[in-house]
């Protein structure tokens, strides 16, 4: 740990798919982290990650603002990283996420870094995305010099997006896609990381600021399932496009069910393209600069090639 250097930072959702990530870069910058979970055990493996008593662990739930009150108590700067795809929206993005910014208000902390997504709109027809811009107001009103984050879809080791994908290519023989004209501008998980940990250790910098990341290539649907057959070697298998009427049918018909590939309220996001502004500020602000989908995906979906580990890559 960095000498003199004893800043507490408590994270909500430390042990996540984003939150280890930024775990690990706060750990390197040498400042001490709290994670905040309803299941402590859950990131007990964040622990060997840094020094002795460098990362503590404590028992939260942002929905009860008693436990999130203690789990800010005596930290320098708070981030928020729950969120949820289908539930309750309102409970978790909105409740929820006021309560920690009403917490962090009072404890008098020096910043919160909140993570919403691109699409937050309060009047969105998505209740995903209205539930993310009503929890950005939330926040904004119990904490003016908040910094909002707002990243395109997030792909990584331990994603349910790109790995879904090559997981469907891998077992069917022809890959089907719904909404093949939605557009995405994905974002590695490792460089959120980096920005969410940059907007941290200096509040100051970015306060009250929103910004909107997002990697640096645009896709539709289509052309992110055709990436992922040329990762995975099966660039002989057949993309199957879904028309629209049949997949906004399916969507609202099964979306209901376990394991439904898409549920209503999805379809409907993906109805808005979830690519940052042009105006809007990014990556550049951290000094970061976002890596592509294809310089950095093979090295986790090796299990989904063809062969396995060890199976040839095909050429370039």
């Amino acid at each position: 740990m960095a000498d003199g250097d004893n800043r507490l930072i408590t994270i909500f959702g430390a042990g996540g798919f984003i939150g280890r990530y930024a775990v690990q870069n706060l750990l390197k910058a040498g400042v001490r982290v709290r994670g905040a979970e309803r299941e402590p055990k859950r990131s007990w493996f964040l622990k060997p990650l840094g020094f002795p008593g460098q990362v503590q662990l404590v028992r939260a739930d942002i929905s009860d603002p008693v436990s999130v009150g203690r789990a800010v108590a005596g930290a320098d700067v708070v981030i928020n990283l729950v969120g949820i795809l289908k539930g309750k929206f309102q409970a978790v993005h909105v409740e929820g996420a006021a309560n920690v910014a009403r917490a962090a208000a009072d404890a008098g902390c020096r910043g919160l870094v909140h993570i919403s997504a691109i699409g937050a709109d309060a009047e969105s027809e998505s209740d995903y995305g209205r539930s993310k811009g009503q929890g950005e107001e939330a926040v904004r009103a119990a904490f003016p010099d908040a910094i909002i984050l707002r990243p395109s879809v997030v792909f990584g080791p331990e994603d349910n997006f790109i790995s879904r994908f090559a997981a469907m290519a891998r077992q069917l023989p022809v890959l089907p896609v719904m909404a093949a004209g939605a557009k995405f501008q994905p974002v590695y998980v490792g460089d959120l990381g980096r920005a969410i940990a940059a907007a941290a250790l200096d509040p100051g910098a970015y306060a009250g600021r929103t910004f909107e990341l997002g990697g640096p290539r645009v896709y539709t649907m289509a052309e992110l399932n055709a990436a992922v057959l040329k990762l995975t070697g099966r660039e002989e298998k057949s993309i199957a496009t879904i028309p629209d009427a049949i997949g906004g049918l399916l969507a609202k018909l099964t979306g209901w069910l376990p394991g439904a590939p898409i549920t209503g309220d999805q379809w409907r996001m993906l109805q808005v393209p979830n690519v940052a502004g042009a105006d809007a500020k990014g990556f550049d602000a951290f000094g970061i600069r976002p890596q592509p989908l294809e310089a950095i995906a093979g090295t986790w979906l090796t299990p989904y090639r063809k062969g396995g580990r060890f199976g040839v890559k095909s050429p370039s």
